[in-house]
This record gives structure tokens, sequence and C-alpha cells, in this order.
């Protein structure tokens, strides 16, 4: 009984799930860093180190997530076919101790956070509480909650930045914050897809709902955004052809290949495109990092 409740508990932070879903909220944090160290030639030693600090401040926190949406939904996930399996609604954990455990996740997350400058540690709580706190709620209020998504896993974008160069980030990384935006509205929609009759039948919203019929059109559109802003950003930071390469090129080509080959009646291909969208954020980051290290 006690080793299944410790996969119980194991399985509420999604570290089961294939690793490329569970980097999403790290490569924006990766994007921001990396953009910061080529602005100030950040040595490559101090860089390395900062991208590990990131990388297990957003896997600490992407659990703790996790955990808080179990614990949010567990009524919701009861009448959905694809979650009632899940720890808490089966009844392999309790409530307490899911609670206990999402705590125990966001201690360390604050105790990275508190070794920044003031700014540093503010952008951090606002990413922790409103945008990750509240996200289980958005969609009960709005068809948009991919949108609040969006704002959460990509506010590493801003955090990272400011994290490295002490200052607010200028236009470009907020034209990338909303390019992230709708990437991520883009491979949540995907992934949502999958519970939309059972979403119907409870009362959850969502994009995947919302934009019905069309979803394929609306998300080419988002995508038509990711890349314009990708575009502008490397543009006006000067970045040079690895970034145009490997971060917008990349992105072109495998969303042209996701949206061309996303069977929308194979409950599968969901999660399979919405799993290899980690693989948009390392192309996005070894353009970034190709010309950071050809700067240094």
């Amino acid at each position: 009984m006690a080793v299944k409740a410790a996969r119980g508990y194991f399985e509420l932070t999604r570290l089961h799930k294939p690793v490329m879903g569970n980097t999403l909220m790290f490569w924006p944090c990766a994007w921001g860093l990396t953009m910061a160290a080529r602005a100030v030639h950040l040595p490559l030693p101090i860089f390395a180190a900062k991208l590990a600090v990131f990388a297990i401040g957003s896997f600490l926190l992407h659990s703790s997530a996790c955990v808080l949406n179990d614990i949010c939904d567990v009524d919701f996930d009861r009448q959905v076919e694809r979650t009632r399996d899940r720890p808490l609604p089966a009844g392999v954990v309790s409530m307490r101790g899911a609670a206990m455990l999402c705590a125990s996740l966001l201690v360390p997350v604050f105790g990275l956070l508190s070794y920044g400058d003031q700014l540093s540690l503010i952008l951090g709580i606002i990413g922790i509480f409103p945008l990750h706190a509240l996200y289980p709620l958005m969609k009960r209020w709005t068809w948009w909650p991919q949108a609040w998504l969006g704002l959460a896993f990509n506010w590493g974008i801003l955090l990272a930045w400011t994290s490295v160069t002490g200052h607010l980030p200028p236009l470009p990384l907020w034209v990338l914050f909303f390019g992230g935006v709708c990437w991520t509205i883009v491979y949540d929609t995907i992934y949502a897809c999958q519970d939309r009759e059972d979403d119907k039948r409870v009362g959850v919203k969502s994009t995947a709902l919302l934009f019905g019929d069309y979803v394929r059109e609306v998300l080419a559109v988002m995508v038509a955004v990711l890349l314009l802003c990708l575009t502008y950003a490397g543009w006006a930071l000067h970045l040079g052809v690895g970034y145009a390469v490997l971060s917008v090129g990349g992105t072109l080509v495998h969303s042209a290949w996701q949206l061309a080959t996303w069977n929308e009646a194979d409950l599968k291909d969901h999660r399979a495109k919405f799993e290899s969208n980690g693989w948009v954020g390392v192309a996005i980051w070894l353009g970034i990092l190709y010309d950071y290290v050809s700067v240094m």
C-alpha cells in the first residue's frame, strides 16, 4: 500500500510522463537567460550555473503546479475518462498529502528566488502567484485558460533576463513573451482537444471548445504570430544566422509539420503533438545559444 501511495504522489508531479512535455516551462527561461547572457557577455561558467538553477527551479515549479491543478480539479477529473484514474480521484493519495507535497515543492523554489535581487524576487513571486496559482481556476472562469497558462509558462523569459541584467526587459523580450504565449495556446489547445466531449459535459472551458471546427485554422494564425514575434525579437536584438535558421526556421518547420499531420480523430496523437513541442523549445534555444557562443 505504501509503495502504491508513493507511486501516486510521484505521478501527481507528472515526472513519470515523457520528458519533453515536462520541459515546456523551462525553455522560455533558457531563451531569456541566453539572450541576456549574450547582451552582457556573461562568462560561460556563470551562464551554465544560472541555466542549471533555472532548470531545477522550473521543474520544481512545474511539478508543484501539476499537484495544485489536480487538487483543484479532483471533482472534474472523476468525471473525465482520461483523468479518472489519476491518484487523487482514484483515492490512491489524500488531499492533505497532496497539499503537503505541493508546499514542499514550492519551498526550494522560494529558496532559489531569494538568492536573486529584489526585482527578480518580485517577478518570481508574480510567476507563482497569481500566474501559476490561479491557472486551475481559469477553466471555470474563461474560455481562454490556455492563454493564462501561456502567461505562466513563459514568464521565465522576463524573469531570466532580469536576473542577469538587473533591469526589466526591453520591448523585444516582451514581444518574444507574447509569442511564447501564442506558442503555449497552440500546444495546449491541441492537448485539450482530447477531452472536448467530456469537457462539454462537465462544464470545463477551453480554447479547444472555443475554436470549435476552426481550431486548426486559428492555431495556424497563432503560429504565424509566434513566427513574427520571433523574427522581430531577433532583428531588434541583432541576433544572427544561427537564430534565423535554428530558432525561426526550426519553429516554422515543426509547426508546419505539426498542423499538417495532426490527426484530430486520434486521441493519442493529441498527446504526441503536445509533447513534440519540447523540440520547438530546444530549436529556439539552440539558435540563441549559437549566437551567444559566437560573440563570446
